[in-house]
């Protein structure tokens, strides 16, 4: 019996010993375990009006992807000023958009989340990112594929990073988004409290003279200050201009950024991973 006792005592010892950051993140993969890896999908374009989709697009399926598959979860990339453009006069104009992140990886077979996820990356073709324009996007992506609509992800660079921004400053915890990865971006301001159940990482660099990085600097402090449940996260690199993504989106970035704010520890997909949308 004296037997018996020492393990009811020591057993909630050894699960005492990891950590609750370390259960969360556990707990919140569980459902990504059991989706087949992906050895290289397709990366499919349609132009403006092929489809009901708002925008043209390149979507990427990863390489087990079915109609009867398990539901995927689904980056959402949004592109700079100079990938503009309406691919329903100029189809070729859709090519652009690979031009960078995370379609250009793809293209270069360099795409290797730690899971598959279901890529769209669509076009603008002109003006600002509009976030019921995304927001119907992502509607119509989420009638189309099999999406887990708890594992929606958001990023952009440039342009598009203000655009991210702007989709959850608009909607808010009624966004699709469980959490964004705005780059060389920026927002305004009076919105931080709409950040308030979406975690945030932005990147930029220091040395931007097209995007101040003072504009993530005061996002990210705007957010903080409204006490969101996820703490919004900002690196910088220094001496690094406009083009703050690349490093990001393939990760050789980790490790060059500024110690006065958050490290490049992880992947931001990893990161993304680590959350969900909450009901």
């Amino acid at each position: 019996m004296k037997t018996f006792t020492y393990l009811i005592i020591l057993l909630p010892c050894l699960f005492l010993s990891c950590s609750s950051d370390d259960l969360d993140s556990k707990q919140n993969q569980n459902d990504l375990e059991f989706l087949p890896e992906d050895t290289g999908g397709m990366q499919k374009a349609n132009i403006l009006g092929a489809t009901n989709a708002v925008f043209g697009h390149y979507i990427y399926t990863p390489s087990n992807y079915n109609n009867n598959s398990p539901k995927y979860p689904l980056l959402v990339f949004l592109h700079g000023s100079g990938e503009r453009g309406n691919s329903e006069t100029n189809p070729d104009i859709l090519n652009k958009v690979l031009a960078n992140g995370p379609p250009k990886l793809i293209e270069k077979e360099e795409w290797h989340p730690k899971y598959p996820m279901i890529v769209a990356s669509p076009q603008l073709p002109s003006g600002n990112w509009n976030p019921d324009d995304i927001h119907s996007f992502i509607t119509y992506l989420i009638a189309n594929y099999n999406i887990n609509i708890e594992r929606i992800y958001v990023t952009g660079l440039s342009l598009g990073g203000f655009g991210s921004f702007s989709y959850i400053s608009t909607y808010g915890f009624d966004s699709y988004a469980a959490a964004i990865v705005p780059i060389a971006g920026g927002g305004s301001t009076n919105s931080g409290n709409k950040f308030t159940t979406t975690p945030v990482w932005a990147f930029h660099g220091d040395n931007d003279t097209t995007v101040s990085h003072n504009q993530s600097i005061n996002m990210i402090n705007a957010i903080n200050e409204a006490n969101p449940e996820t703490r919004a996260k900002l690196t910088i690199y220094p001496g690094v201009s406009h083009n703050s993504w690349s490093r990001t989106y393939d990760s050789s970035g980790m490790g060059d950024e500024s110690s006065d704010y958050d490290a490049f520890n992880m992947t931001i997909y990893d990161w993304m991973f680590m959350h969900k949308k909450s009901e």
